[in-house]
């Protein structure tokens, strides 16, 4: 895949990664067991991509607006997330208590959505990327989006593209 020298400037700025939950590691659809009991699914491939861009030396974070904690927590735990943040009712806040704690700039994130309440912070980050089945108000924001839908190598193929560019 080419990229555009704009991209590939942004690319190299990025040390920390921030995705959404539902809709980018996973698919968005929404799985209860006959006890009520609320299932994720999420793609290896994501997780193998997280692995390498934690190897690389870099940061990444999930800020999701739904609940599901003990989920999300679990899986990121075993992936290397360090910055797990559920229930979010205010991303930007989350973001910036984020960035000061990892001490990167704004323009030193990218985040990956794929619905409107991933748009105010897509606004104010260097790198924001909708999945290919996002809304189109989130794809109208991003200035990179995957080929892969989300909760099917959306995140992996965003990290693939952040960590060519650095070694280019």
């Amino acid at each position: 895949m080419e990229i555009s020298d704009e991209l590939a400037q942004r690319c190299k700025k990025v040390k920390l990664l921030l995705m959404d939950c539902d809709g980018v590691l996973t698919d968005g659809r929404l799985y209860f067991s006959a006890n009520g009991e609320e299932l994720k699914v999420f793609d290896v491939k994501d997780g193998q991509g997280l692995a390498l861009w934690h190897q690389a030396g870099r940061l990444s974070g999930i800020i999701s607006g739904r609940g599901a904690e003990t989920i999300l927590k679990s899986r990121a735990h075993e992936i290397g997330v360090r910055y797990v943040y559920t229930s979010s009712s205010d991303k930007v806040a989350d973001f910036h208590e984020i960035i000061a704690d990892a001490g990167v700039g704004r323009e030193e994130v990218a985040f990956i959505g794929d619905d409107i309440g991933d748009l105010q912070l897509m606004k104010i980050v260097g790198l924001p990327v909708a999945v290919a089945d996002a809304v189109f108000e989130t794809k109208s924001a991003a200035f990179f989006i995957t080929e892969a839908c989300g909760g099917r190598g959306a995140v992996r193929e965003l990290i693939d593209l952040l960590l060519r560019a650095r070694s280019a």
